[in-house]
């Protein structure tokens, strides 16, 4: 019976954790899917390789949550790992859960890319946007944007089809640029394109309203877009730690295998207390 009750009581824990967590997933764009571009700082094939670590960190993330993942845009490093990816990840909430990951996440370790084992320190940015519903009003005028088709290839210059089906947008007023190419036809390829433009000038609005809301409070944002959030420590110790939340672990292998779940809790759980705080 005291087994039986012990069981009983970690399920109901669980669960309570589980709905304490969607507390925080009110925001009005939480429950859509995520669209998520990692692109590499200075530092040539050191930071495309951390790059293309943190690529298959969030696919295994993204594949342990039950979430579905699909490559949008994909271009190789030129000896190893990735210049830049984007990708949705389609599921409820995948948003939510991933919109603390947006930031700039610092890795040390011994560059296996060194023949002296130097350590060395890479930078790598990741970005994340909600994708927007077709009902949501965001203007893109026909003045504003420039439209460039060219040929997709995939991993080790093999082509994926012989015509300029890839398209990459340029968006003049935000200097925004996206790429699609995981289709053959350049109209769908087209569609995704805009669809994925919407949802970065949606994020900007939104980004906009934030910043005046500030002005308006007098309080300073604690995350700035783009800023330093996380820390992978791989030589001369083993720790990860988020600089925002405080939380961290020295079970690197783990996170950097997908097993995120504790970093998107106690992010979400931070934001709550600030917000309440307000």
């Amino acid at each position: 019976m005291l087994d039986d009750a012990e069981g009983s009581l970690h399920d109901l824990a669980d669960r309570l954790d589980d709905i304490e967590l969607r507390t925080t997933l009110s925001g009005e764009t939480d429950k859509n899917n995520a669209i998520l571009t990692i692109n590499p700082g200075a530092g040539g094939t050191e930071s495309q390789d951390w790059a293309q670590i943190l690529m298959r960190m969030y696919m295994r993330w993204a594949e342990k949550s039950g979430f579905k993942v699909e490559i949008i845009e994909y271009m190789a490093g030129d000896e190893a790992g990735i210049k830049s990816v984007t990708m949705t990840i389609s599921g409820q909430y995948a948003y939510g859960y991933l919109k603390g990951e947006a930031g700039v996440h610092r890795l040390v370790r011994i560059s296996p890319f060194d023949a002296n084992k130097r350590r060395h320190t890479s930078f790598t940015a990741v970005l994340v946007y909600p994708e927007v519903s077709e009902d949501i009003e965001i203007e893109v005028k026909d003045d504003d944007i420039r439209v460039d088709t060219y040929r997709a290839s995939g991993a080790g210059g093999q082509h994926v089809n012989k015509t300029d089906s890839a398209v990459r947008i340029t968006h003049f007023p935000t200097n925004t640029v996206v790429s699609c190419q995981n289709e053959r036809s350049q109209l769908k390829n087209r569609a995704t394109a805009m669809k994925i433009l919407k949802a970065k000038l949606f994020t900007l609005k939104q980004k906009e309203q934030e910043d005046k809301m500030d002005e308006m409070i007098g309080e300073k944002k604690e995350i700035a877009w783009g800023s330093q959030i996380r820390s992978y420590t791989l030589q001369p110790y083993q720790l990860i730690k988020d600089h925002r939340t405080g939380y961290e672990t020295g079970n690197v292998n783990a996170v950097l295998d997908g097993e995120l779940d504790d970093f998107i809790k106690e992010y979400l759980l931070f934001r709550k207390e600030k917000a309440g705080k307000r």
